[in-house]
């Protein structure tokens, strides 16, 4: 299927490396975008010459949200991939690439949603928590499962150590939903989200 892939993020990109690593993903991105300079993503995507952008959030949200749709529209995004990216953009964006904005989080959801996820899981000293891959809807972390996997919380875990294995399985998850939808594999009805086997 192909398509033209969009990554969001705002901090150190390893998420975003993950993707340009993958000899599949890597020829479809086509744009690296901020909410904030000078972040480890940027140069991440400098390296890999990937045009990079930066579109710094004002008071105002929806204007940011219509900012970052622009930016998206002008340059032919087909899909749409945050990694890491700590804003919540409205309509413009959630509602052009419906079923077309793949989001990892730190947590099985509906499991602590929003910020801080892998702080939540240690306070709460739960046994389990994990990495969703989810498609973006207009709610905070609750939109359509893409795929899951757990990550035990072992006893002398503190947030480096839970943080480090979370991680490893992002980068792998991620990389999975994205070739899926690349192949055309990603299979959306309602709720529901089927990955037919990778070819």
């Amino acid at each position: 299927m192909g398509g033209r892939i969009a990554v969001l993020v705002s901090g150190s990109g390893t998420n975003l490396q993950a993707l340009l690593d993958d000899p599949d993903i890597r020829p479809h991105i086509a744009l690296v975008l901020s909410d904030r300079p000078d972040v480890g993503a940027l140069a991440r995507g400098t390296a890999a010459q990937v045009e990079t952008l930066v579109i710094a959030p004002g008071a105002d949200r929806a204007a940011l949200s219509e900012a970052v749709a622009d930016a998206l529209t002008d340059r032919g995004i087909d899909l749409v991939v945050s990694a890491g990216y700590m804003r919540i953009l409205g309509p413009p964006v959630t509602e052009r690439w419906r079923d077309r904005w793949l989001n990892v989080h730190p947590a099985l959801l509906p499991a602590f949603p929003g910020m801080d996820a892998v702080a939540q899981a240690l306070a709460y000293r739960v046994k389990t928590t994990g990495v969703t891959v989810h498609l973006v809807d207009q709610s905070v972390d609750a939109g359509p499962i893409v795929l899951q996997e757990a990550v035990d919380v072992r006893d002398d875990d503190g947030w480096d150590s839970l943080e480090a294995r979370i991680h490893e399985v992002e980068h792998r998850l991620l990389p999975r939903a994205v070739r899926a939808w690349l192949q055309g594999g990603l299979i959306v009805e309602g709720r529901v989200v089927t990955i037919r086997e990778e070819r």
